[in-house]
């Protein structure tokens, strides 16, 4: 009788739940509506075998890995899986040349899955370039980031690219149930499912981990040993990329709509996913000038005390003093008054003739100069009116508003 291979993904018996509960179909394929529902674009590609290189753009456990796997089924396709991390150009060499080997003489087309293809260095996409362009791959990149920042403009303008949604509760409540139904002899609590997709944060791969690993605890998985399986939520949040700067947007944007609830809210997320706290007083201290400015000029003042007391004190006290910071600018009055007024002159400048600086505005360092008419009836006063009879702009701008003051 031959021994199982214990390391081999093709024994199931072995493979990690996740692996094993792989839609086999498109019908068992959960969430993504949007691009993968009969009718769809995607969809339609898949079942008319007329596939072209495609980036699958979404966030951990939405179902990449799945789409790209039941594309190769579809298409009869061979799958091959590649790694954007630690592979090289050799290694690309290699499986194109396999790819031409495979439609040459096996008439069969090859699906090449590229995991985090955002991690392709130049030379990577390079090589592949040639082989996507002819035909001779169908290349189905994978990437959390947006490409494109991360991917050669040569091979995204060659790639359709399809953006996937963090699953809905609904989807990671299915997904929960199907995963408990591979323990027969297991008892899940109805309220333990529900904890682990309430706490999967729409990542199917989280879901469905936590159920294998709550088996592995108990036969009885009730909501304690749901805890314990899952410990904690999570939080996606990758510094460099998106979700760090969308978090930020709707952080400002929160502040800037008067709405301390929601700013709180992102300030936490940012917190709990480990920002850095100074980064985030430092974006005060621009939104304080930026859109409160002198509606309430003492913002500002509060956000740069705020930006040095967190710099001093550090985490975990830190937030205590920007959640004091954030309530603050977020229930000031709002004026882009100083903001608007800068654009707005720049924007003049860039339009409009450059004139020269008045002569009465200039200073008179030498008899020449002031012979030609520097500092002509200028003189240091306070008196308003002297004032509104002088002209502080060039000409062609006489009379140009720059600042409304807020009422």
């Amino acid at each position: 009788m031959k021994t199982p291979d214990l390391f081999s993904r093709k024994n199931s018996d072995f493979a990690p739940l996740a692996d094993r509960m792989r839609p086999k179909k498109l019908e068992e394929f959960v969430g993504q509506e949007h691009i993968i529902a009969k009718g769809k674009p995607l969809r339609k590609m898949i079942e008319k075998g007329e596939m072209t290189s495609i980036i699958l753009w979404g966030p951990p456990g939405s179902g990449k890995t799945s789409l790209a796997r039941l594309i190769a089924k579809y298409t009869k396709s061979h799958f091959e899986q590649f790694s954007a991390v630690t592979a090289g150009v050799a290694d690309v060499r290699r499986v194109t040349h396999e790819a031409e080997d495979r439609t040459k003489f096996n008439k069969q087309r090859t699906i090449l899955f590229v995991d985090e293809i955002h991690r392709f260095n130049k030379a990577q996409q390079d090589a592949f370039l040639p082989f996507v362009e002819d035909g001779t791959i169908i290349l189905v990149g994978a990437t959390t980031e947006n490409p494109s920042f991360e991917i050669n403009a040569p091979l995204i303008s060659r790639s359709q690219v399809f953006v996937l949604s963090a699953l809905e509760d609904k989807d990671i409540a299915l997904l929960t149930r199907r995963a408990s139904t591979y323990y027969k002899k297991y008892r899940f609590d109805k309220e333990a499912i529900k904890y682990i997709s309430e706490k999967a944060n729409g990542d199917a791969r989280t879901a469905i981990n936590a159920i294998e690993l709550a088996a592995s605890i108990s036969k009885h998985i009730t909501i304690k040993v749901a805890e314990e399986a899952v410990q904690q939520k999570a939080i996606y949040y990758d510094k460099k990329g998106d979700w760090h700067y969308d978090v930020i947007s709707a952080f400002i944007k929160s502040m800037r709509g008067s709405d301390p609830d929601a700013s709180l809210y992102w300030l936490a997320r940012m917190i709990k996913a480990g920002e850095d706290p100074v980064f985030i007083a430092r974006r005060m201290v621009i939104f304080a000038s930026e859109d409160i400015s002198n509606a309430l000029p003492t913002a500002l003042v509060v956000a740069t005390s705020t930006m040095q007391a967190v710099h001093m004190v550090g985490m975990p006290e830190a937030r205590i003093i920007l959640a004091q910071c954030t309530t603050y600018l977020a229930t000031a009055p709002k004026s882009r008054a100083s903001y608007n007024g800068l654009i707005s002159a720049m924007h003049d400048i860039d339009e409009k003739r450059l004139e020269p600086v008045p002569l009465h505005l200039r200073n008179a360092v030498t008899n020449l100069m002031k012979d030609i008419g520097y500092g002509k009836n200028y003189r240091w006063t306070d008196d308003k009116e002297f004032h509104k009879k002088l002209d502080f702009l060039p000409k062609n701008l006489k009379g140009k508003k720059y600042y409304h003051k807020p009422k």
